[in-house]
């Protein structure tokens, strides 16, 4: 059985004594008895602190993005080995926002993926679509182009350290949620489009995380679906207690 991962995006929100603030109360609530495994992804600025706060706990810290050189003349971004060297081992990679703000392609998506898997980084994968491409029916097309373009490149053992993450973008922030049977059926496409390359037995051990505006009210639900393994947590991983309740809706 796939086990639930319940991953906090802190996007760029917290300073460092804010977020000292947030992970002592998560270390204070949080409790996963095994059942479920939770992420946070601080700034780059409060990695540091976050990975020596959560140190010996049931918390794991990611990266927000990373860059695909190792080293070079590049202003403001950060590399594989960086994250490394402080202790994180996880990055999600592809979130909407870098990719509608910083202009993050699949070809550059392609690069940083194979890196992570260079390095032996947990790879927290995001695909999805606009609402546009969803009222026209494309949601599907975007998404399986998403995926190949970026991963279909990688060997079938990459995938034990990848994890991809639907955010449908209409659903980022907007306070509006896939259906559960929205998000099932797309988790399920993702799935089938890995059988048709990996093979079933692989696309069946990948997890898919639903990223969208998931908040206490709706989590139990969505996770209730049989092919949504946990969620991409954005404005409610920023209130402990609310995290607490998704986390707590996880492990049901």
């Amino acid at each position: 059985m796939r086990k639930k991962i319940i991953a906090g995006n802190w996007k760029m929100n917290k300073t460092l004594s804010e977020a000292k603030e947030l992970i002592s109360s998560l270390l204070n609530k949080v409790n996963t008895n095994g059942q479920v495994e939770v992420m946070i992804a601080p700034s780059f600025v409060n990695l540091p602190m976050a990975v020596e706060m959560t140190k010996n706990s049931d918390i794991l810290v990611s990266a927000q993005n990373m860059h695909f050189a190792d080293s070079g003349a590049y202003t403001g971004e950060i590399s594989a080995d960086m994250l490394l060297d402080i202790g994180v081992e996880t990055v999600i990679l592809g979130h909407s926002e870098r990719r509608a703000y910083y202009n993050e392609t699949n070809d550059s998506l392609k690069k940083k993926a194979q890196k992570a898997f260079e390095k032996g980084m947990l790879n927290i994968f995001c695909v999805g679509e606009q609402l546009s491409e969803r009222k026209s029916g494309q949601h599907f097309e975007v998404v399986e182009h998403q995926i190949k373009s970026a991963l279909f490149d990688l060997p079938s053992q990459a995938y034990d350290k990848i994890v991809i993450a639907y955010e449908p973008v209409w659903a980022i922030g907007t306070g509006e949620t896939a259906s559960p049977e929205q998000a099932q059926e797309m988790h399920r496409f993702i799935r089938k489009v890995l059988t048709d390359k990996y093979g079933e037995k692989l696309a069946n051990e990948v997890r898919i995380l639903y990223g969208g505006s998931v908040k206490p009210g709706n989590a139990k639900e969505i996770f209730s679906q049989p092919d949504v393994d946990g969620g991409l947590i954005g404005g409610a991983s920023l209130k402990a207690d609310d995290f607490v309740a998704i986390i707590e809706a996880g492990k049901k």
